[in-house]
């Protein structure tokens, strides 16, 4: 999805609402449990009480690989559903992944590329290890990467707001001005 028709989606809806499909088999209803298909199934009803207010869907592909192949189908076939419908959407690969470059280039083809099993939009990736653990996600036209500067959780505090005695810079502000250089307006978030 290209910055424009992400933008268009936002207006048409009027909304900035991300869906989060972070499916735990330990939350999903019992009356879906029996079915083969009850992460998908959740999912899709997710999906279908969301998406008129929904701008893009954001599956935590931890919830998904723990359940090792089984888990990788329920996420194919959300994905697959994803794609089918009329209203199209945002679709972020909540991953989190920063490795180094030729590690990176295989997790933004599993992900990102549009031949292959997923075809996200956009994939969430942590900076740390620097610019060639990014900018293999940053090749493939009208996708994304959300780069994870500053995070909410607790142990943010471990190093994300370590200041700078020189600069008075928080160390994610310095990731942020640097990682800058390595996307553009159309392809880093």
């Amino acid at each position: 999805m290209t910055r424009q028709e992400l933008i268009d989606t936002i207006r048409r809806k009027q909304s900035f609402l991300c869906v989060g499909l972070d499916s735990d088999l330990k939350k999903i209803p019992q009356h879906l449990l029996g079915s083969e298909d009850a992460i998908f199934n959740f999912n899709k009803a997710i999906i279908d009480a969301t998406l008129p207010y929904a701008v893009a869907y954001k599956p935590n592909l931890a919830f998904y690989e723990s359940a090792g192949i089984k888990g990788l189908m329920q996420l194919k076939k959300t994905m697959d559903y994803l794609h089918s419908l009329d209203d199209k959407v945002f679709t972020i690969a909540d991953a989190k992944r920063g490795d180094i470059g030729n590690t990176s280039q295989q997790y933004a083809k599993a992900f990102l590329d549009p031949d292959g099993d997923f075809g996200f939009d956009s994939i969430t990736v942590a900076p740390y290890m620097g610019e060639d653990s990014v900018t293999p996600f940053t090749v493939y036209e009208g996708k994304w990467v959300i780069l994870l500067a500053l995070t909410s959780n607790k142990g943010a505090f471990d190093f994300q707001f370590i200041e700078d005695k020189e600069s008075g810079k928080h160390l994610f502000e310095k990731v942020l001005e640097t990682s800058r250089k390595w996307g553009n307006d159309n392809n880093m978030m």
